[in-house]
């Protein structure tokens, strides 16, 4: 009986060990495919990120030839303003000059008047 019983403890203790090793392979394959899925997941990411990107770039550049249009619009009427107010001041530049200095050096005394 004895011999029986050391045969059924053997039993069950190879049936523990093969079980352990069951279980160890179970978690290293679980490792390895959260690892997977994570690089996965890491590339799915990467891809959506470079899509986007590219979706923003062309509606930036889209968007920004608009934008850009009207600026030089801007510019050029600004420009020409500017080349108004340098010609209306060219013309009245002498006049000008003549009455600041007719201000500045003709005086004309008056009296205080006493408070």
């Amino acid at each position: 009986m004895s011999a029986q019983k050391s045969a059924g403890i053997q039993l069950l203790l190879d049936a523990e060990k093969e079980a352990s090793k069951i279980v160890q392979k179970a978690r290293e394959y679980r490792t390895k495919r959260v690892r997977e899925a994570r690089d996965e997941a890491k590339k799915e990411i990467e891809a959506y990120k470079a899509q986007k990107e590219a979706e923003f770039k062309k509606f930036e550049a889209e968007h920004t030839q608009g934008n850009q249009a009207a600026q030089e619009e801007a510019n050029a009427e600004a420009e020409a303003r500017i080349r108004e107010i340098k010609e209306a001041g060219s013309k009245n530049r002498e006049q000008v000059i003549r009455d600041l200095l007719n201000a500045v050096f003709t005086t004309t005394p008056e009296a205080m008047a006493a408070h």
